[in-house]
């Protein structure tokens, strides 16, 4: 499953999609938010306001700004000292605002620190390291035009019999393989045929692969392999009042949770949510897409408000193709380094991605000249009940009572989807009552297919596991994998005192005669003391827990506070180490890491991922080996999920979702939901 910042099915198309966000061409519900521009939290992201300030400060910086010849491909907020935040209550003064801006400018990258206050430019570091900030749509709309303009290209294209107006080309990322294409910016092309389907990804033009190099507009490189018939569009459409097949399935009724005395749950200044027993901050961002902060949640029994996680966020999306042919061995995408998951972010859609009562949250981010761009209803929140419980217990030993007690599990969702090119990627974080926190990445949208001449598995010999099975005809579904690696900068009540402790279940063996049972498990706990004795890869037959705690934190029977992390089905890159991707990728050589606190190490695959070389990784932080017991820490988790498509995959695949847990290990005194109250007939309306 390819992921591909994608060029819309018309250039027209997108480019009046980018001015409707530019002017803000909202909803008045929007439009009223948005008229509060001013920043309420240490953690709020930057206002239009702000970020017209910003562009303002960089024109009289540099004269590339002022010309418009330098580009900005990033800005978000360069958010304050962790420990200023931590300290920060509502109505002090804010800390000064900055803001952090990644660009282009000469063919260097600049990172740039800009002092919203002062007006000034207070740091610009020119490469810092090898590899260019995230592309910008401009650099993918230029790019994908480029083919057009040879005459090479068109006599190919023309060899097809594929008219130019049925074309629709992508920019896959270039990845990095090797010094021939250093000292500029490249990227692939691919081109499809959009004639009689909007589902243009199912019919690729196969064996014409290009290399553009973006900032002169040239091609460098064109591969023509030969005609490979194009699949047919039938089949191919997807969309609701345009398909043609009938179904047969009985209908299922539209249903809904109605809350009679509305949500529960409080947004306030727009960023910070309070529902039950949780407080935390929410953010979109335009490379993670959303950011969770400062989450606490209130003891029962104390009332205290208790800190659980200072952030957490998608720090990286990393999915390599399994194809090592001419076209598809660079096909190894790092979608929120290279494309970012806030652009991709399309406006949910009520009712369907969201449920009703939901609340919506827009971004604003800047275009490439420092313009605010709005990208409306990017994340979701709601409450959720699908009738599961939170705890029940039904007594039938005890003579004269009727015990059934049940009470019903609702939880708040924070929710975004981000559509990167032909595969979209629905994110959850949900917070449940009794403490627990999970995860959730779904994944849908389209495969990244490969044509081919066959058409029935028969036909294929001894090809047919060269790349992918076959999925329909002249359709090869590609195997892939799918890792998205987690920043978890837990803090338990107090960040700089925190440890990782590894619960390993010990098989033991019973000598002859002591008692009827032969073996047993024992939990043991080890401590990790330094960052390579928490580099963790996971095995069924050698069982762990991994807990977070405050050692100086202690419950009234002396256990430390703690959170768990919980983790679901998974997968482990199966890449040789030295394979140009998984050096790139080496934050996904183990499922978990843990790292020692340092507010510059936020994204696993550095901070100039495009083109990187795999020299600033969550691999090569976690190898300085540092000390992590009783310190600040980080937790880095990577869900995965290995991918080798089938027939149901086609013309668009059901989501399929993996999970993980943080959950609470000692933190309570006890059950933390024992009084919650339950639901009766009378609290609800009857339609």
């Amino acid at each position: 499953m390819a992921d591909l910042l994608f060029h819309r099915i018309a250039l027209t198309l997108l480019l009046s999609f980018l001015f409707l966000f530019a002017t803000f061409g909202s909803s008045s519900r929007t439009r009223f938010k948005y008229s509060l521009e001013k920043p309420h939290h240490p953690l709020d992201p930057l206002t239009s306001h702000e970020i017209k300030r910003v562009r303002t400060i960089l024109s009289g910086h540099d004269p590339g700004f002022g010309s418009g010849s330098a580009i900005i491909h990033a800005m978000a907020l360069d958010e304050p000292e962790k420990q200023r935040v931590v300290r920060w209550k509502k109505g002090d003064r804010l800390p000064p605002r900055r803001a952090e801006v990644l660009a282009m400018s000469n063919g260097e990258s600049h990172v740039l620190t800009v002092d919203l206050k002062s007006g000034r430019v207070v740091s610009d570091l020119v490469n810092p390291t090898f590899g260019y900030p995230i592309l910008t749509m401009n650099d993918i709309v230029a790019a994908s035009q480029v083919p057009f303009k040879s005459v090479e290209f068109n006599r190919s294209i023309e060899a097809r019999g594929i008219p130019s107006s049925d074309l629709i080309c992508i920019t896959p990322a270039a990845g990095w393989f090797g010094p021939d294409e250093e000292g500029r910016r490249v990227i692939k092309i691919q081109c499809f045929s959009k004639k009689d389907t909007v589902n243009f990804y199912m019919r690729p033009i196969e064996g014409l692969y290009l290399t553009v190099d973006m900032d002169k507009l040239e091609i460098i490189k064109i591969v023509d392999n030969g005609l490979v018939p194009v699949p047919k569009s039938t089949g191919t459409e997807y969309r609701h009042g345009f398909l043609n097949e009938t179904v047969h399935m009985d209908r299922v009724n539209p249903m809904s949770m109605e809350q009679p005395d509305g949500p529960s749950f409080k947004v306030e200044d727009g960023y910070l949510v309070k529902w039950a027993n949780w407080k935390f901050h929410i953010k979109p961002d335009q490379r993670a897409g959303m950011i969770i902060s400062q989450a606490s949640v209130r003891d029962s029994k104390t009332g205290e408000a208790r800190s659980v996680m200072y952030k957490g966020f998608a720090s990286e999306l990393y999915v390599p193709y399994m194809d090592p042919e001419e076209g598809w061995y660079s096909k190894a995408f790092m979608d929120a380094g290279e494309f970012g998951l806030g652009p991709t972010s399309m406006p949910l859609v009520p009712l369907n991605d969201c449920p009703r009562n939901a609340y919506y949250i827009d971004g604003v981010f800047a275009s490439p000249k420092g313009d605010p761009i709005l990208q409306p209803n990017m994340i979701c929140l709601f409450e959720r009940y699908a009738g599961d419980t939170s705890w029940r217990h039904s007594e039938i030993l005890l003579p004269g009572t009727n015990i059934r007690e049940s009470r019903a599990k609702v939880t708040l969702v924070a929710r975004m989807a981000c559509s990167v090119g032909n595969y979209d990627y629905t994110f959850d974080w949900e917070f449940q009552m009794d403490g627990l926190i999970r995860v959730t990445v779904a994944a849908s949208g389209m495969l990244m297919v490969k044509g081919t001449p066959y058409t029935n598995v028969q036909d294929l010999g001894e090809k047919e596991a060269d790349s992918g099975p076959l999925i329909s005809e002249n359709v090869i579904g590609v195997v892939h994998d799918h890792f998205i690696t987690f920043h978890l900068d837990i803090d338990i009540d107090e960040p700089a005192n925190n440890s990782f402790v590894k619960v390993h279940l010990e098989k033991q063996r019973l000598p002859p005669g002591e008692s009827r049972r032969k073996s047993y498990l024992k939990a043991k706990k080890y401590v990790a003391k330094t960052e390579k004795d928490a580099q963790i890869k996971l095995s069924m037959y050698d069982p762990y827990e991994f807990h977070l705690v405050n050692p100086t934190r202690r419950s009234r029977l002396g256990n430390p506070a703690g959170y768990k992390l919980v983790h679901g089905a998974n997968a482990a890159s199966l890449l040789d180490h030295d394979d140009p991707p998984q050096i790139r990728g080496a934050f996904t050589n183990n499922r978990i890491w843990v790292t020692r606190y340092n507010r510059s190490e936020q994204w696993a695959g550095g901070l100039l991922m495009y083109q990187s070389r795999g020299e600033d990784t969550l691999q090569v932080w976690s190898d300085r080996d540092r000390s992590i017991e009783n310190e600040d820490i980080v937790l880095w988790y990577t869900l995965g999920f290995h991918h080798v498509p089938c027939q149901e995959d086609f013309p668009i695949m059901p989501t399929i979702a993996a999970s993980f847990e943080l959950k609470p290990v000692n933190f309570f005194e006890s059950n933390p939901i024992l009084g919650i109250t339950p639901f009766f007939e009378k609290d609800l309306q009857v339609c």
